[in-house]
Parts: C-alpha cells; sequence; structure tokens
C-alpha cells in the first residue's frame, strides 16, 4: 500500500498562494492517479483536483484556472498550486492515491484507497 504525506498548510489571506506537497513512498507511485480532495467544517469530502500517470489532469469547476496540481516522479511528490484563495477554499486538504486498474470518474473518492492525514489551509478576509 502507498504510503501518502502532506505538507504545506497554514493561513493565508484572500488573493494569496499557497502550495502543498504530498510525499509518496512505493516504487509504483508513477503509475498511480494522484488526486486532492477537501473537506470543510460540517460539509462533506469534495473532489479538487486529480492527475494521472500519462499527464492528463481533472478539475472541480470552482478551483479552475486558479489551482494547479502537478508532480515530480523523481521526488515522488505531488503538489498542489494554489492561487486567488477565497475564504471558502478554507479546509482539511487530502492527498490520495489511485491504483492505474480502477474505473470509474476521478472525482470518486471511493476510487482511491490510499489517503494522506490531511494539511490544514485557512484563508482569512
Amino acid at each position: 500500500q502507498v504510503q501518502l504525506v502532506e505538507s504545506g498548510g497554514g493561513l493565508v489571506q484572500a488573493g494569496g498562494s499557497l502550495r502543498l506537497s504530498c510525499v509518496a513512498s512505493g516504487r509504483t507511485f508513477s503509475t498511480y492517479t494522484m488526486g486532492w480532495f477537501r473537506q470543510a467544517p460540517g460539509k462533506e469530502r469534495e473532489f479538487v483536483a486529480a492527475r494521472t500517470w500519462g499527464g492528463s489532469t481533472y478539475y472541480t469547476d470552482s478551483v479552475k484556472g486558479r489551482f494547479t496540481i502537478a508532480r515530480d516522479n523523481a521526488k515522488n511528490t505531488v503538489y498542489l498550486q494554489m492561487a486567488s484563495l477565497k475564504p471558502e477554499d478554507t479546509a482539511v486538504y487530502y492527498c490520495a492515491a489511485r491504483p492505474p486498474y480502477y474505473s470509474g470518474s476521478y472525482s470518486a473518492s471511493d476510487g482511491y484507497p490510499n489517503w494522506g492525514q490531511g494539511t490544514q489551509v485557512t484563508v482569512s478576509s
């Protein structure tokens, strides 16, 4: 099983930027789809972004044009670059890994068997 550790969360003012990192263990990292999800207080976990091993990317509508997902296979790391942050982006952000044999929507959390512990992002007004 892939182990994931997120970092980079913190407090930032609205309009600012932040970059989250997720370090993955295991030699099969490059074959996995990597995703980011978030959960705000009192709300369900929602899909944010994903990147396949082949380089295809997917974003939820609310972050398109503001967030970018990228990966560095040499460092076994996936990033979420967040810009133009809004207070509604405040949430715990989770990194997740999806094996290549899974099917279905990349936005479905049940398709990702591997999860990090989460990192808090707080955006002030």
